[in-house]
């Protein structure tokens, strides 16, 4: 889902210090930046039991939320409460219109990039899906439509389940479930339903960002590009504490969204701050792609409601604080590690194995830079050799054969292509090895050459072809042409 992580105390001071110490990089989500692999085993979950840096970041959490609490049961906790809904109640009172803006927006901004089902990460060339989603937008326009409209966001993310293996798509079960069912909630008749409509949504970030902060202790490997090129996401921290630490800050903040008011919106303007200010370094994608949830954080942090509906005696019990975040972090964390052994099975190598037979190199996949869809599952549990991103060391004489053996390989493949009758095929069955061609030369160029701007071009060209490969086997397969490779 994090990417990860997502995303990666006086009332004033925490938040500013959960905001600032736990940092940036836990509202990216590193599946959009950096290199993965989804079903390679997380590491034991020894490793981060072991972590002094965790449990400093849990004891410096579950300090801030017990002082928040004690503070709430005072008269102090009760004025605050009320200024802070006297300062956003103009959009209290208009946050249905809000919420259906932005849910509207974010469709129409990923109909216009376009080539996603729901996030950056899942990408499909199936140009119909984009104008589904500029449908979807427009259903919420009116309350009779916006059901068809919470089918259409469940129907994409069941779509995508055809190119992603379940266990990546349960990244985004909860939104994608959460903002279907305010839809569904908003346009019903029934007041004791729509009651519930913001509550949906405040669950489904809560378990969205608890989910993914697990990638930061399951895969840390997944984070060392990332940390590499930009540093300055760890604000000078040592990159083995600032992962943990970022890990913690995005679950217990995830779990802070379940609180008791004053916890859930602080927490709520907390994540805020975060997501925001990760726009800078991460760009448009980032900014796209996190909208719904940094929409509904702002709907947690402006929700005026008191009542707690579900378990309320022990959320409100100071007690509650430490057995709930314990609770929480059992459940998720033996979903999290079970459901990925029921998926894969549980002898499959960890990124530290993979890394280490690969000679330190973070990843393999079809994709250098964003390297997701089909994985090699089968590959991994036999325990050979995983496809590498680039030739291993080469000599100026074998640099000259494998560039060689690649023009061959691509020159028979393409004018075997070319003799197709049906000239559009002709023309794509050609392209097909020509692309692979250019994303071998530029393998080649990333094991063997040194210059920085050969080298990023060589990502580049690696990254952009292997989309257009990938665009024209599913024209292919739509046509019942086997494609070379397949």
């Amino acid at each position: 889902m994090l990417p990860n992580l997502p995303r990666k105390l006086g009332l004033g001071a925490l938040v500013a210090l959960s905001s600032a110490s736990l940092p940036v990089a836990a509202a990216a989500h590193v599946k959009w930046f950096a290199p993965y692999i989804v079903d390679a085993a997380p590491a034991p979950i020894a490793r981060t039991l072991t972590d002094p840096w965790f449990w400093t970041g849990i004891v410096l959490v579950l300090a801030f939320f017990i002082a928040t609490r004690l503070v709430e049961r005072t008269a102090v906790g009760e004025t605050t409460l009320d200024a802070m809904d006297r300062a956003t109640n103009p959009l209290w009172l208009r946050l249905d219109d809000f919420v259906r803006i932005m849910i509207a927006g974010f469709f129409v901004a990923i109909f216009s990039v376009g080539g996603v089902y729901l996030t950056p990460d899942l990408e499909t060339p199936a140009e119909w899906v984009s104008w589904l989603q500029l449908l979807i937008a427009a259903g919420i326009v009116s309350r009779k439509t916006m059901p068809l409209s919470a089918a259409g966001v469940i129907f994409l993310w069941v779509l995508a389940l055809r190119d992603y293996d379940p266990f990546h798509l349960l990244d985004y079960l909860a939104l994608g479930v959460a903002v279907a069912a305010y839809l569904m909630l908003e346009s019903s008749g029934r007041e004791d339903w729509r009651k519930h409509r913001f509550e949906v949504l405040r669950w489904g970030v809560a378990i969205a960002l608890m989910w993914s902060s697990l990638e930061k202790f399951a895969y840390p490997e997944w984070f060392y590009p990332l940390v590499a090129e930009k540093p300055f996401l760890t604000f000078g921290l040592p990159r083995d504490m600032f992962i943990p630490m970022a890990g913690v800050a995005e679950f217990t903040m995830g779990f802070g969204l379940l609180a008791t008011p004053l916890v859930r919106r602080l927490s709520a303007l907390a994540l805020l701050v975060i997501f925001i200010t990760a726009v800078y370094p991460f760009g448009r994608v980032d900014l796209i792609g996190h909208a719904l949830i940094m929409a509904i954080i702002i709907v947690i942090a402006v929700d005026h409601t008191r009542e707690l509906h579900f378990w309320s005696w022990i959320r409100r019990a100071l007690v509650g604080v430490p057995i709930g975040l314990a609770g929480a972090l059992v459940i998720f964390v033996t979903a999290y590690w079970g459901l990925h052994a029921a998926f894969y099975g549980t002898d499959t190598r960890t990124m530290a194995e993979i890394r280490s037979q690969q000679g330190g190199m973070a990843t393999h996949s079809f994709s250098l830079e964003y390297p997701h869809g089909p994985q090699a599952t089968a590959t991994m549990r036999q325990g050979t050799d995983l496809p590498q991103t680039a030739p291993a060391e080469l000599d100026d004489t074998s640099v000259t054969d494998a560039y060689a053996q690649s023009m061959m390989g691509m020159h028979d493949e393409m004018m075997a292509g070319l003799e197709h009758e049906d000239p559009d095929v002709a023309f794509v069955l050609g392209m097909i090895p020509h692309h692979q061609g250019a994303i071998d030369m530029a393998r080649i160029q990333l094991a063997a050459g040194s210059d920085p701007e050969n080298m990023a071009l060589a990502r580049h060209i690696i990254a952009d072809q292997q989309k257009e490969i990938d665009a024209m086997r599913a024209w292919l397969r739509e046509r019942g042409v086997e494609a070379p490779g397949l």
